[in-house]
């Protein structure tokens, strides 16, 4: 199957600086603040989030992994790298490479709603807007319209391909 690239590897990389500067903008007062990404190329992501807010600001960013099983998440738990605890009255911002149904993220939300947060947000390298469940992203890569049976795919965690795909 033949892919299109629709961002490069530099371009891809400043949409994740720009959306960086944005979390800074929205949660300057924050001393601390939760990056966790879902596992795979959301993880990557909220890597290099953290990488880049440390490095334009003096918040301190930590990044979590969400695991959960992305095509049956019903059926298996949301599971952290850490202790819930340090979730406790911080901003969390929920990332993944794709916002597509809205259906991982659903369910990769669920856990927070049962602990004392600040503010959850949410943050996606690209938003393709085929939602069926009731979610928005805070801070948007890159928007597109795709047909149903395309595939977007993000590399961030592979340096010789990184960018965003279209196949």
């Amino acid at each position: 199957m033949n892919s299109k690239q629709i961002l490069d590897g530099p371009a891809l990389l400043q949409k994740i600086r720009r959306i960086a500067f944005q979390i800074f903008e929205n949660n300057f007062e924050e001393k601390e603040i939760i990056i966790a990404g879902i596992v795979g190329e959301g993880f990557s992501l909220a890597q290099l989030l953290c990488q880049n807010i440390l490095e334009i600001s003096s918040i301190k960013a930590q990044a979590v992994a969400i695991q959960l099983n992305k095509d049956i998440p019903y059926e298996s738990p949301v599971q952290f790298d850490c202790d819930k605890s340090i979730f406790e009255n911080k901003v969390i911002i929920v990332v993944d490479d794709v916002l597509n149904t809205g259906r991982t993220f659903s369910y990769s939300l669920a856990p927070f709603l049962s602990m004392h947060v600040k503010k959850i947000q949410v943050a996606v390298v690209v938003d393709r807007n085929y939602r069926k469940f009731p979610i928005s992203a805070d801070y948007i890569g890159y928007q597109m319209s795709t047909t149903l049976s395309e595939h977007v795919e993000v590399v961030l965690s592979d340096k010789s391909r990184l960018g965003v795909y279209l196949r």
